[in-house]
């Protein structure tokens, strides 16, 4: 009789002293990722600017004039919003030859003076902080390159997303991560110095495909070393320290103010990550899905003697629980009506998920007020949401907390863009709580992915479902700057709708609370006949354990005379 790894972790500890501290080391890697997937706040902040005017320019400087002063003289005004502003991309073409240009000039009226675009470049008003949108010129024509930097990214982990299935299966789930930290090191320094915007997106390119990598692999190893009970538990916390990195960004941020410090600072955590080569160990389970029993049975039993277990001789039998599984293709996953029904709803719920969360984060960094305090905020909100998870999962179920977290997120969106801003604090609040919403369901759809499908193909569904996240990040700049330029609340209509849509959406998935992971296609087409062979099992199961607590002189009863 063979043993499963499972088995065996049943001995040497489903999670002990040696996964914990697997654990806090891996947790560590969620939280430079919040620096790297929503810095653009700080890293792509646009501050005010105006057209340059050299002669302006020059004169200021002689007369004393304050900022406020030289674009009066530069900039016409603009409706924006119903509000008059002093244009950013638009300035007075004045010959001042012939106008004259005097430290008394600020009187002049320049209402009735053609307009032209801005032909010397901007002016910043830089309040403390240097960005690549000024140090590139990225505005006014040139601003949706700022959304394509955060596509860029994104494109970065959609790659990553597809390739850290065949990495963490051909190298390993250790080597794979240890690759994707070298790679994020150099990539991450490199983006730092990039010379420009050219380079500065080829190497976020890269950036993005070596920390999506590395965070996938991270979270496999984990859930593989512990115990079925704790994966859940494992995968939410290891998620939630993704929060920690946001609360301490914004401290980061403001203290580092030039956003290629601020790149280097993000990017060192991942060069110290390499040191986790001593410090955590392959997966068995990789190691026997390879055949490399010795090396899973030295591991294994590494791991016992630092939780201080002793392992049976079942380990000498110790095998590959998946090695007559299944081969499974893209085709599964839409074949038959239930399988192509959950893929889609599974895959407009990953894609929701990035837009909005990704589009609130976005969201702070273009509104007027405190940054710095809006992003901590923000942050501190989204810790309720996996104690929120825990609580409720076990007691109400999968599908009602999931799709009432989208509903809560998509009637914040709406109600926070019709609040007006002489509200401040109620209008904040409701921001929060759908901060709070998304991040619930970002933090749901992973594991109702794994619930939802079999397990031939299980991996192969997350991955596909998980790749429209990639999407969304794809999105959702371009969503939030360009639609903020028509009206700076319209992107909020768009995250609730799609908000709504997705809440609706999962009212139509089944619940999985209490019911045991699918193994066939058939069990999510035909799920009682599952039920009833999980209840034969089961039946099966107690009858077994009530012969084993039988009184001796039944059992003897039953030997062959010969031997009593």
């Amino acid at each position: 009789m063979t043993t499963t790894f499972d088995d065996i972790l049943e001995e040497a500890g489903k999670f002990g002293r040696c996964q914990k501290r697997i654990f806090a080391l891996l947790c560590m890697v969620s939280m430079p990722w919040a620096g790297v997937y929503v810095g653009i706040v700080f890293q792509g902040f646009t501050p005010t600017h105006w057209c340059r005017d050299p002669e302006v320019d020059q004169r200021s400087r002689e007369c004393g004039w304050s900022a406020a002063d030289a674009r009066r003289l530069t900039s016409p005004l603009v409706n924006t919003s119903g509000l008059m502003e002093h244009s950013s991309c638009e300035q007075h073409q004045v010959d001042w030859n012939v106008t004259g240009l005097t430290c008394h000039s600020l009187d002049l009226d320049l209402s009735s003076s053609p307009r032209t675009g801005c032909k010397h470049g901007w002016e910043y008003d830089y309040e403390g902080r240097r960005s690549f949108v000024t140090e590139f010129d990225l505005v006014c024509a040139d601003a949706w390159q700022v959304d394509l930097f955060q596509a860029t990214l994104n494109i970065g982990f959609l790659i990553g997303s597809i390739a850290i299935g065949y990495l963490a299966d051909r190298f390993g789930r250790k080597s794979s991560f240890l690759m994707a930290s070298l790679l994020n090191g150099v990539a991450g320094i490199l983006v730092a110095v990039a010379p420009n915007y050219l380079a500065l997106l080829i190497l976020r390119l890269l950036y993005g495909f070596g920390v999506k990598s590395g965070w996938v692999a991270g979270y496999v190893l984990i859930t593989e070393i512990v115990g079925v009970e704790y994966r859940r538990t494992v995968g939410v916390v290891y998620q939630m320290f993704f929060s920690v990195g946001i609360l301490l960004l914004p401290l980061l941020a403001y203290f580092i103010t030039d956003w290629r410090w601020l790149q280097v600072v993000i990017t060192v955590p991942y060069i110290l990550f390499l040191s986790y080569y001593w410090f955590i160990p392959e997966s068995p389970r990789w190691l026997l899905s390879q055949n490399r029993k010795a090396a899973a049975v030295e591991i294994t039993e590494a791991m016992a003697k630092e939780n201080q277990q002793t392992l049976s001789k079942k380990i000498e039998s110790l095998s590959d629980d998946n090695a007559e599984s299944l081969t499974a293709s893209f085709m599964d996953l839409i074949r038959t009506p239930k399988m192509r029904k959950h893929t889609f709803i599974l895959s407009f719920n990953w894609f929701t998920s990035a837009v909005v969360y990704q589009g609130l984060i976005m969201r702070l960094g273009i509104l007027e007020g405190n940054v710095y305090v809006d992003f901590l905020i923000s942050g501190l909100v989204e810790f309720p949401a996996a104690f929120l998870i825990l609580f409720t999962i076990e007691r109400i179920g999968r599908r009602l907390p999931f799709a009432t977290a989208n509903f809560v997120a998509g009637v914040s969106c709406f109600a926070t863009a019709f609040i007006p801003d002489s509200v401040l604090w109620l209008k904040t609040l409701v921001a929060c709580v759908g901060r709070l919403g998304i991040t619930m369901t970002f933090e749901m759809v992973v594991f109702v992915n794994t619930e939802l499908y079999p397990t031939f193909v299980r991996n192969l569904g997350v991955s596909v479902c998980s790749t429209l996240c990639d999407v969304g990040g794809i999105v959702a700049p371009f969503l939030l700057y360009r639609l903020a330029v028509i009206w700076l609340e319209l992107p909020l209509i768009i995250f609730g709708s799609l908000a709504f849509v997705a809440g609706g959406l999962v009212l139509m998935l089944p619940e999985t609370r209490g019911v045991p992971l699918p193994d066939t296609i058939e069990d999510i087409e035909f799920p009682e006949r599952a039920k009833q062979r999980a209840a034969a099992a089961a039946t099966q199961h107690q009858q077994q354990q009530m012969q084993n607590l039988l009184p001796c002189d039944d059992l003897c009863s039953n030997k062959d005379p010969a031997t009593v």
